[in-house]
């Protein structure tokens, strides 16, 4: 059986904000952001996106590999 790697501190900032993202689409009865009258104004979705940037750059400034 092979182990699962350990999350670094962005992926697991990641989760966690997929969980509170998720909550608060449940909360709204909305199945996406993008129906949600507060899309561009959303400060929780700011913050999920720097979270899936900094996942996937861990942290480093400038580009990154997919």
């Amino acid at each position: 059986m092979q182990e699962t790697p350990k999350k670094d501190k962005f992926e697991l900032h990641l989760d966690e904000m997929i969980e509170k993202l998720q909550e608060c689409q449940v909360q709204k009865n909305m199945k996406s952001c993008s129906d949600c009258e507060h899309y561009l104004a959303c400060e929780l979705r700011d913050e999920y996106i720097q979270a899936v940037y900094n996942s996937m750059s861990k942290g480093e400034t400038g580009g990154f590999e997919f």
